[in-house]
């Protein structure tokens, strides 16, 4: 026996459920891209982490930027409670995107995660922008 068969498989239902628990919070870089690509971006993306020079050199296009420190009930009432947050940091050696969905959720506001982050966004090949502006991913 295995290290991989020493503990049981769950049975296809909690599998299932499993999975549609981690989706329903996450999301990936493509998707993010091909929402982006395709104009059916139905969220509002968000750079959460760095300072406003980081964000100038090299963030998401489309990405505002709003540090996971500034996340607050007045900030966020600027768009409608139903609005679906997607949030990024640097990438799988950050929290701050964690911290940030973590702030969303308390709010009441709906929020996925973008695994992978910049870190993610970049090995997958996508392209940057830079600026002060959430600029635009071109197809």
């Amino acid at each position: 026996m295995s290290y991989v068969t020493d503990i049981p498989a769950a049975s296809p239902e909690i599998t299932r459920d499993h999975f549609l628990r981690r989706l329903s919070v996450e999301t990936d870089c493509s998707d993010v891209a091909a929402a982006l690509r395709s104009g059916d971006q139905d969220f509002v993306l968000l750079h959460v982490v760095g300072s406003p020079g980081a964000y100038e050199r090299r963030h998401v296009p489309g990405a505002l930027r709003l540090p996971h420190r500034e996340i607050s009930a007045e900030r966020m009432a600027e768009w409608p409670v139903e609005t679906l947050f997607v949030v990024y940091c640097a990438g799988p050696h950050c929290n701050g995107a964690d911290r940030a969905a973590f702030k969303l959720a308390g709010l009441g506001r709906p929020v996925k995660i973008m695994i992978g982050g910049i870190t993610g966004w970049q090995d997958e090949e996508l392209p940057f922008t830079s600026g002060k502006e959430p600029g635009v991913l071109h197809a």
